[in-house]
This record gives structure tokens, C-alpha cells and sequence, in this order.
């Protein structure tokens, strides 16, 4: 035992670099795997807790006042009903911020779909203008218990007597109006009623629904909503920083296994010797193994534990949404079992590939077996000696030296086309000109060093194959990682080619003016264009949801749609839709799909698929032109404004809302990119744990590299090679291996990423299409930097190993 440990010791001085950038590797990728448990937990689990406690409803269906929720409650798979309770639309403002909101009615605090109180009380019968606001809502208008909101356009004013966190559908600027619970006698008009239903089984939710639109009939349905929206909202983009945590933190983890691997397999060749000497002594093949397993374990147990300490200790002050997931993941039940089991199992991969590669070690028999004088595929391939002969350059030049004669003919390190063994000229009546007094020739061929490089690199097939591939792993998944980074940056730098092309939405009262009201926004400098529109709730065929059915713009100023496959939608009763849309109606592009809005059917021709980042991509769009078709007196009642370049749209919107009249809302539309802003820095955190899992692979292909050059160093010297230009073969063999990593990462990551990033736009409803890869001029940059990084490091190794003692050189090939 004492000699192993001195063994380990003497391991770990020669290599304390390696050893060190181990140690953070595996820090960083146990630190990447508990933040993405941390994400996953705290994207599903606190609005599940919610659901839970507040008996949530599976389905909450919008309907006209005539609709009997008795009938509802006979239906089969109906535990129980909420409501009805009496709805109606209003604007509310504090301190300037407005938000709409739907006004429920509730005289007695719901057993089903039950508010759960985080500040304040419940609403109080002798207090008709008491509200009780949904916590997204409060947050939006920094809305306390005590505060007054007023109601624009009217004298009336709301006072807020709680907050409370809810598992319906959360409050989105434009897209989804808040929840306030009020009284019966502060909902004095009521445009409809809202019915919930708690079901037996929520995987039959799609059958209740169509068998709730059977009973009540299609036309007193106005909107639908299903507790899986309501979660797939909640979870909103924790879920996808989870997901590219758990995928870069599984590919660091696997390429961090290789490169031990590797690491180990160069070091038992270059330790060969030293191995037979320990069994020799003594150490059986167990001894051996175990030595290069605990050390390696050793280095991973303590990165793992210090990434599971610092997680602990300060994951929950990073800055935004980061610090948020730790700090509610440490509440949670599971939380303990993660933060062991994570780093255990990242401790025992790393483990089991370190474990295959000294097995090998086990198997060095105790007496050294002679190398072969070469090694198999080692010699030169035609093409390399042929290389080595080939002139790149001939030039002629003019000598300094004057009347010597033929001596003159050639120099120090030129070679003379008049030299030993060259032809005799022709005499012929006319002067050679490249024979002329004092003219010489240049010869530049390729330079050894490059032709040997190049052998070295490539000679061993089955070696040089695995090192380029150990190398190529974290290379590709930075290549992944850029792809993201690029994509994101893509929705703030071109949104309009991501579904985003307008910034403000303005509502306007019911019965206001078009004309009026687009003369007023198209007054101002700052704005392009404003494209009239409206929005509402249909049916889907089956009446099973509600999608979003929207009518922007006009034949004569069609809305510019950003489309991924077919075309605009011109003619009549064209539109083109969202892949959610797509998916759940289970059609293509060139399809005819029926709807209902109201009791009026709507009948669609889709020609396009379009990006659609709102209503997880649920939305058919057409032109306003197209739906009064069906309705004429439909008018618009929404605005959606393209902004000048350069234009800030809050400075517009403040503008707008100062300048109109007092019913005028706008809103700046949400970029789903605005969510993913924490993703810039996970990105950066990644392709450094990258980097370094790839700095302790290349460092073992410098080791390697420059043990196996010790068997050449002397023929090289014998051939007349300076130090230099041995140097240059190791550096010119590790940037070749760089290189072809570089290029293989390139070739296979840019498909990967856009693949991958399609499929998650897919999956999320807002449809492939969005992936965008790296721009060349920053791929060639940093491939030149990886190359020429390589090349660097292996400089010093390579340049001391070619200033060997004979002797030292004479006892390596021994």
C-alpha cells in the first residue's frame, strides 16, 4: 500500500495540470447536471403543488350566460363543477401600468380551482369593491394588498384585498388577460359565465370537452382552456433550460469519460517499462489497475464534490430565474436524493471508462517486450516521399558574386541549375537567358517538417482515428452550443424573421373608430405600418379545444408573415397556421380545415405554415378581408404595429397611450427570446467546461505525440533535421489532429444543432424553421483558434523534448 500511494504521489506531481483540469471538468458538468434537476424540478413541480392543493380544474369553459352547469355535472368522468360564475372584460391601472383582466364573480371562496392566498384576505361581503389578484397579474401592475385600481373610462375604482396563486392560465401581456376575483355585485354586466370541471381522469380531458360542446351546443362555447395549457405555460422556458443543461451536461459528461480513457491509454504506453519493473517487484495486475483507478476516482469524487457543495452553498443566489429553480428545488422533497445521486452517478461513469482503460495496464507483462524497429504502417506512403521531393518554387535570382566562373554556380542554400549532375546546355546560336552572369535559381520545396507532421499524425490508423474522435465530442457540442447562442440572438436581432415582425399591439375600445384609430397610429413618425385585426376563440373540428383564429391586415396591405414552408395566403378563405395548429388538427399544408366561432362555421384553405412563437403555435391566420367574408360587420380590434429601424417601442407605446384616447392599450409584443436571457450564460458556462474537457484531450495527444517521437528523435537528427524542425513535426502532428477534429466538428455538429433546435421549435408549437447556424467569419475563427491553440501548447513540450541529451534519448528507445 505505501508504494502505490508513492506511486500516486509521484503520478500526480508529473502531472498536476492534468490532473487539475480533470477536477474542474467534472466540477463543471456535475454543476451543469444539478442545475438542470434544479430547472426540471422548478418548472413542473411548484404549479403540480398548486394544482394539487387547489383542487384544480381540468377544463374551464368560457360560455354565454344561458348555459345550465347542471347538465354538466350529470356527465360521466365529472368529479365535480365550479361555478358558473358571471365574467366580464375590463382594464385596470396603478401608477400608470394597465393590464386587461376578466372580472370573475365569486360570492364564496371555490372548492374546485381554489385560490390559494399568498398576501392579504379573501374577498369580504361588506366590501362590494374588494379584489383578490392572481400573483402573475400582481406582479405585472406591483399591485399590493391596499392599493386602488382604477377602472379607465369609467368613476368606478377596485380595491385589492389579496393576492393569490391560481392553476389556471397565467396573465400575458396582449395575449391572455389576468384573473380578478371580485364579488357578485362588482360584476354588475356580465358578458358570459366560466364553468370548471374537475375530471375522474384527466387523460380523458379532450373527450369531456367534446362532450361538454355536445351538451351545451357549439354556439354558447366561447373559449376553452385545458389544465395541460395551463402547465405547459407554467413550465414555460425552465423546462427548455433544463433540457439544453441535461443534453450539453450528458455530452460533457461522456466526452469527459473518453478523454480519461484516453489520457490513461497514452500514459500506460509511454509508462510501459515502469509498469513491468512494478510487477516485477511485486505488484500483481490488480495493484496496477487500482492504482489508475483511484487516482482518476480520487480526481472525480473531488470535483463532484465540490460542485454539489458549491451548488448547495450558492445556487441559490445566482442572478434571475437560476437562482429562483435552486432555491425552490432545495424546498423540494426530492431534493437530497438529487444532490447525491447526480454526482454519484457522474463519479461512477467516469469510473467505469477509467476502470477499461487500466485493465490494459493489468496486462503489461513483467518483462518489457522489445519495440518493433517500426512500427506497423509507420513508413513513409509514396505520396509523403514524394511530398519531400516536390518544388513549390522556382524563381530565378541575381547573385552579388561577380566574374568567379562556374564556381559561382551555386551558394549556400540555393541549388544552381548549373550544379554537380546538372545537363549541360544546348549550344545552340541562342544565349540562355536563365545562364546569364551572376543569375542563379531558387529552389523552395516543401519544408520535412509539414510531410513528416502529417505521417506522424495519420500513420497509426486505429490511434490517430480515436484521438481525432476523443477531440471531435466537446468540439461538436461547442459547435451546438454556438448554433443556440445564434438562434436566440436571432429573435432579438431579426424578429420579424421568426414570426415577429411588429412590436406594439394596440386595443382599442369596442365601437371606436377604425379610421380614426389608424390615422392616430400611423400619425406618429416612429411607425411604419398598422395592420387592423382581430382575434378570436374557434373550435376545432371534434370540438375537443379552442385555437386562435386571427384576421390581420387586408388584401391591399397583406401582414407579413414569417413563413417556413408554402406560400402567402392572397386569395379567399386562404390562411396559413402555426405547427401546434398543424399538429393538433393532424393536417399538412394544401389542406381544407373547418372551424367554428360562435355558431358560424369558418372553412380554411391552409397554404402555409408560418412561424408562430404566440398560443404554442395554435393560431390559423388569414386576412381581416377573408373573415368578414363570413361576418360583415366584423371591425378590427387590435392594432398590430411594424416600428421604424431603430424606434424604441416602449418610448412609442408611451407616446401612443399619452396621445389617444383613454380606452387605447398597447403592449409591446413578447419575444419568447426574452424568457431564454439566462441561456446566454449557461451557453458560456457549457463551452468552458467544454473547452476544458478538450484542453485535457489535447494535452494527451501532446503527451502521446511527443513519447512516441522519443523512438525517432535520432534517426530525425541522423538525417540532418535541426531541433526546430523537429519541433515543428510535433506541432505540425497535433495541429493536422486539431485540424481534422475541427473540421469533423464542423461537419457533423452544424446539421446536429439545426436538428436539434428545429425539433425543439417543433415540439414547443412554434415550428421548425427557426434554427440558424454560426456565421462563417466566427467558425473560421474559432477553428484558427482551436488550431493554432493546439499548436501553442504543443510548442514547449515538443521543442524541449528535441533538446534531449543523447544519452536520455538513447535510454527512451531502449
Amino acid at each position: 500500500m505505501r508504494a502505490t500511494l508513492r506511486w500516486a504521489h509521484s503520478d500526480l506531481r508529473t502531472h498536476r495540470g492534468e490532473a487539475l483540469f480533470l477536477v474542474l471538468a467534472t466540477a463543471g458538468i456535475v454543476a451543469s447536471l444539478l442545475l438542470a434537476t434544479a430547472l426540471f424540478g422548478y418548472a413542473t413541480n411548484p404549479w403540480q403543488r398548486v394544482f394539487a392543493q387547489a383542487r384544480g380544474a381540468h377544463v374551464w369553459l368560457h360560455t354565454d350566460r344561458a348555459a345550465d352547469a347542471g347538465e354538466l355535472a350529470a356527465l360521466d368522468g365529472v368529479e365535480a363543477v365550479a361555478g358558473p360564475y358571471p365574467t366580464a372584460s375590463a382594464t385596470v391601472a396603478v401608477r400608470g401600468t394597465r393590464a386587461s383582466v376578466e372580472l370573475r364573480g365569486t360570492a364564496e371562496r371555490p372548492e374546485v380551482g381554489r385560490p390559494l392566498l399568498t398576501a392579504g384576505h379573501w374577498i369580504d361581503p361588506a366590501d362590494p369593491d374588494g379584489v383578490v389578484l392572481e400573483s402573475r397579474l400582481a406582479r405585472a401592475l406591483l399591485a399590493q394588498p391596499g392599493d386602488t385600481l382604477a377602472l379607465p373610462g369609467t368613476p368606478r375604482t377596485l380595491t385589492v384585498l389579496g393576492i393569490a396563486d391560481s392553476p389556471e392560465r397565467r396573465y400575458r401581456p396582449g395575449e391572455q388577460p389576468g384573473l380578478v376575483w371580485a364579488p357578485p355585485a362588482a360584476v354588475p354586466d356580465p358578458g358570459g359565465q366560466v364553468i370548471g370541471l374537475r375530471l375522474t381522469d384527466p387523460g380523458e380531458t379532450d373527450y369531456a370537452v367534446q362532450r361538454a360542446v355536445t351538451v351545451l351546443g357549439a354556439g354558447a362555447i366561447g373559449q376553452v382552456s385545458t389544465w395541460e395549457q395551463a402547465r405547459a405555460e407554467a413550465q414555460g422556458d425552465n423546462r427548455l433550460l433544463g433540457q439544453v443543461l441535461g443534453l450539453f451536461g450528458l455530452g460533457a459528461l461522456l466526452a469527459a469519460g473518453l478523454a480519461v480513457h484516453g489520457a490513461i491509454g497514452t500514459r500506460i504506453r509511454g509508462h510501459l517499462r515502469d509498469i513491468s519493473v512494478l510487477k516485477a517487484i511485486g505488484f500483481t495486475p490488480g495493484q496496477v489497475v487500482r492504482v489508475f483507478l483511484l487516482l482518476h476516482l480520487a480526481y472525480a469524487l473531488l470535483g463532484a464534490v465540490a460542485a454539489a457543495a458549491l451548488t448547495q452553498a450558492f445556487g441559490s443566489r445566482f442572478p434571475g430565474r437560476l437562482g429562483d429553480a435552486v432555491g425552490v428545488w432545495q424546498g423540494l422533497p426530492g431534493h437530497t436524493v438529487a444532490l447525491v445521486a447526480v454526482p454519484a452517478c457522474a463519479v461512477l461513469f467516469i469510473g467505469g471508462t477509467t476502470g477499461l482503460a487500466a485493465w490494459r495496464a493489468g496486462r503489461v507483462p513483467p518483462v518489457p517486450v522489445p519495440r518493433p524497429a517500426a512500427a506497423r504502417g509507420g513508413g513513409l506512403s509514396g505520396a509523403a516521399r514524394g511530398a519531400l521531393g516536390l518544388r513549390v518554387l522556382r524563381v530565378p535570382v541575381r547573385s552579388r558574386v561577380r566574374d568567379r566562373g562556374a564556381r559561382g554556380a551555386g551558394g549556400p542554400g540555393v541549388r544552381g541549375a548549373d550544379g554537380p549532375g546538372a545537363p549541360a546546355p544546348a549550344k545552340t546560336g541562342v544565349p540562355d537567358p536563365g545562364k546569364a552572369a551572376g543569375v542563379r535559381e531558387l529552389e523552395v520545396r516543401v519544408p520535412p517538417a509539414l510531410v513528416l507532421g502529417w505521417h506522424k499524425a495519420f500513420a497509426r490508423r486505429p490511434r490517430s482515428l480515436a484521438a481525432v474522435a476523443r477531440l471531435t465530442l466537446p468540439l461538436l457540442l461547442i459547435v451546438v452550443a454556438m448554433s443556440a447562442w445564434t438562434t436566440i440572438d436571432r429573435f432579438h436581432t431579426r424578429p420579424e424573421e421568426v414570426g415577429l415582425p411588429t412590436a406594439l399591439t394596440v386595443r382599442a375600445d369596442a365601437g371606436a373608430d377604425d379610421r380614426g384609430t389608424r390615422a392616430l397610429l400611423e400619425r406618429d413618425p416612429r411607425v411604419a405600418a398598422a395592420y387592423p385585426g382581430v382575434e378570436v376563440a374557434a373550435l376545432v373540428p371534434g370540438q375537443t379545444a379552442t385555437i386562435a383564429l386571427r384576421g390581420l391586415g387586408t388584401r391591399e396591405e397583406p401582414y407579413p408573415y414569417a413563413l417556413a414552408e408554402g406560400r402567402r395566403a392572397h386569395g379567399p378563405d386562404e390562411a396559413v397556421a402555426g405547427q401546434g395548429l398543424l399538429d393538433l388538427l393532424d393536417v399538412e399544408v394544401g389542406d381544407w380545415v373547418r372551424m367554428t366561432v360562435g355558431d358560424r362555421p369558418q372553412i380554411l384553405h391552409i397554404v402555409g405554415r408560418s412561424i408562430e412563437p404566440e398560443n404554442a403555435g395554435r393560431v390559423v391566420s388569414t386576412s381581416l378581408d377573408t373573415l368578414r367574408e363570413n361576418d360583415p360587420g366584423l371591425t378590427p380590434t387590435l392594432y398590430q404595429l411594424r416600428l421604424r429601424a431603430g424606434a424604441d417601442p416602449e418610448e412609442v407605446a408611451a407616446r401612443l397611450a399619452a396621445s389617444g384616447p383613454e380606452g387605447l392599450e398597447v403592449h409591446a409584443v413578447a419575444n419568447p427570446a426574452d424568457g431564454l436571457s439566462p441561456l446566454r450564460g449557461v451557453v458560456l458556462g457549457l463551452i468552458a467546461v467544454l473547452a476544458l474537457v478538450g484542453l485535457i484531450e489535447l494535452l494527451t495527444t501532446i503527451g502521446g505525440t511527443v513519447r512516441e517521437g522519443e523512438r525517432d528523435l535520432l534517426a530525425l537528427k541522423a538525417i540532418g533535421l535541426s531541433p526546430r524542425q523537429i519541433t515543428g513535426v510535433t506541432v505540425t502532428a497535433t495541429g493536422c489532429t486539431t485540424l481534422a477534429a475541427v473540421l469533423l466538428a464542423a461537419a457533423l455538429g452544424l446539421p446536429l444543432a439545426h436538428w436539434l433546435i428545429d425539433a425543439q421549435g417543433a415540439s414547443s408549437g412554434i415550428g421548425a424553421g427557426i434554427a440558424r447556424a454560426p456565421s462563417p467569419g466566427l467558425s473560421i475563427a474559432v477553428g484558427a483558434a482551436a488550431v493554432l491553440g493546439a499548436a501553442a501548447l504543443a510548442a514547449v513540450p515538443s521543442a524541449r523534448a528535441a533538446r534531449r541529451r543523447l544519452a536520455d534519448t538513447l535510454s527512451a528507445v531502449a
